[in-house]
């Protein structure tokens, strides 16, 4: 891949983890979305390919490893949000005190960026749809639009 489609792909990551910070500070349709562990856990993947594509941007002779650890963060964001999904569509499964969102705001990035790392809400919570998905459902579709735009480039001869 080229240096640009590195840095797009590194500010659309960014730009998702932006859009579900907006959403947990104003709502939508008067609700409030307050972030589950596995919402802070798909914040952390989508981070993961956001800094990954950056650094294979930055810094040409480890572009190669840089790509592959984008398409971990983004394998790894597959199986978070696949897991998030599931739940949705299993709420009998979830006993309503996830114990991830203890150990989750226990770490230091909890403490110091809460707007961005603490958790507060259920797993299984339906929330609103927007444009006809919850969001936990754009999320694994976003995840696995990068997992195959990374797994299909990092194969391909430059």
């Amino acid at each position: 891949m080229k240096r640009i489609q590195y840095l797009f792909l590194s500010i659309f990551s960014l730009s998702l983890v932006i859009v579900a910070v907006i959403l947990q500070q104003t709502g939508y349709q008067g609700v409030s979305f307050m972030p589950c562990p596995l919402c802070i856990l798909q914040r952390i993947g989508y981070l993961g390919v956001a800094i990954s594509c950056l650094l294979a941007a930055g810094i040409a002779p480890l572009r190669r490893l840089f790509h592959g650890l984008a398409l971990l963060a983004a394998g790894y964001g597959v199986a978070v949000a696949g897991h998030h999904v599931w739940l949705l569509l299993h709420p009998r499964e979830s006993c309503g005190i996830d114990p991830l969102e203890t150990w989750i705001n226990q770490f230091q990035l909890a403490n110091h960026l809460p707007w961005l790392f603490k958790a507060d809400g259920l797993c299984s919570a339906k929330l609103p749809a927007i444009l006809g998905l919850q969001v936990p459902e754009w999320s694994l579709l976003w995840f696995s639009v990068l997992l195959l735009i990374l797994l299909i480039t990092f194969f391909r001869k430059s």
